[in-house]
């Protein structure tokens, strides 16, 4: 976390994000007393693919209809309100959106902090301010990622993150260490790492009083394979990360119920043609969600199209890994009990310089993914919204511009630069 004289001089709402606009925010109301606002002309990113000048009809805080291409008997006056158009409550609010992109919000399942704010350390108005910079950034869904910590700070800090979740403020609670490998510690205290013990893993999981979403083991580690079973069987996902398992060792924990490879490639063992290690083990698997870290410095272009390739669109979340820099700026900040330093964007250890965590805004991984990497654009939405939705069983409320889902989405510009947020119908960042 940032010092007090650094955020005395840094400003904790990220650059380029457009505020709230008043008009935006009070549209008028249908007939039963619900806000009305209609997006018309965009190019709608739908699960059954693009809908080219669609329209999505937003009531109160839920989708209330999706169609292709605004009503032939659709009237709008002067000041943007919808005059009895066929399907829209009256005097609704028109937006055009020609020439821009509606996809649904972000969802993040791996966040470690953002805003000046660390989700591990921080009080709960500072995590609100860390939650709040990455929907700023398009991230209406957000799981808080904590890191290796003493064991009883960690189950208080899954006490205070569990309020969060019981408010909406957050999805779940990941526990990214202390279950870790020595070996590949990555940002982790060696210090305070120990085997995944179920017996201590239940207490981890347990002080979250249900809202636990994910586990990071190192399952090679005495007790892992126990303790994916554990963790399957309490409804918690089990993620393999920070391990320095063989191949062999990785398909055992895939058999007993582990489904997520947390930030493939990194503190992992690399693919060898002869031990081909975990890497291969969780691309090949198709009960595997391979997480990535699209920021440019985590991942080389070759692997990101790799993992595409062999995990296809459907078993690939991006997530951003993000520490309390992100949308905050450069500086000295602490990652649980590590100095970390921030130049340029990257986070990297005082001590030992490994890379410790990210700085990284969806917005940004979905601009460079279909920018630069040259995704088509239906993979990269499943990537950041579909995907981890469905892992984290709450793709019956987002994940995707459906009707009766929460009216979470974002809208891009033609170069797929971040132009509205709108979370349950309120606009975070307005047009």
């Amino acid at each position: 976390m940032a010092t007090a004289s650094e955020r005395d001089r840094q400003s904790p709402v990220p650059d380029r994000a457009p505020q709230h606009s008043d008009r935006a925010r009070r549209a008028p109301r249908d007939s039963r007393g619900a806000p009305c606002t209609v997006l018309s002309g965009a190019r709608v990113v739908l699960p059954t693919g693009i809908v080219e000048g669609g329209r999505v009809v937003v009531e109160g805080s839920r989708i209330a209809d999706v169609s292709k291409g605004p009503d032939a008997s659709e009237r709008v006056d002067g000041s943007g309100r919808a005059d009895g158009a066929a399907g829209i409550a009256e005097g609704a609010q028109v937006i055009d959106l020609t020439g821009h992109w509606l996809v649904p919000g972000f969802v993040d399942m791996h966040n470690h902090g953002g805003g000046g704010a660390s989700f591990t350390s921080g009080t709960a108005d500072e995590i609100l301010q860390g939650i709040h910079t990455h929907r700023l950034h398009g991230s209406t869904t957000l799981v808080a990622s904590t890191v290796t910590v003493d064991m009883d700070f960690l189950a208080q800090r899954a006490g205070l993150l569990s309020e969060l979740a019981e408010q909406g403020e957050i999805a779940g609670v990941h526990f990214e260490g202390p279950f870790i490998s020595p070996c590949r510690k990555g940002a982790h205290s060696e210090a305070l790492l120990r085997h995944p013990d179920p017996a201590e893993v239940r207490k981890v999981i347990d002080a979250a009083r249900g809202h636990a979403t994910m586990v990071t083991l190192a399952t090679e580690l005495p007790g892992g394979i126990d303790s994916v079973r554990l963790l399957v069987e309490h409804g918690v996902i089990a993620a393999i990360g920070h391990t320095d398992a063989s191949y062999e060792q990785t398909a055992e924990a895939i058999d007993a119920g582990a489904t997520v490879a947390t930030h493939l490639f990194n503190a992992m063992p690399q693919l060898g043609h002869r031990e081909p290690g975990p890497v291969a083990a969780l691309l090949e698997d198709e009960r595997v969600t391979v997480e990535l870290i699209n920021d440019g410095v985590h991942l080389h272009p070759a692997s990101l199209e790799l993992a595409f390739r062999h995990a296809g669109g459907s078993r690939v979340a991006f997530i951003t890994d993000a520490m309390d820099a992100a949308g905050f700026g450069d500086g000295r900040y602490r990652l649980g009990p590590l100095e970390v330093d921030v130049s340029a964007g990257v986070a990297r250890l005082v001590e030992g310089g490994s890379i410790a965590g990210s700085t990284l805004t969806l917005d940004r991984a979905f601009q460079r993914a279909v920018t630069v990497d040259r995704l088509p654009v239906e993979d990269v939405v499943a990537a950041v919204a579909a995907n981890p939705a469905r892992l984290l069983g709450v793709y019956d409320r987002v994940g995707s511009l459906d009707p009766g889902k929460d009216a979470d989405l974002v809208v891009l510009d033609a170069q797929f630069a971040l132009k509205g947020v709108m979370r349950r119908g309120e606009w975070v960042v307005a047009l």
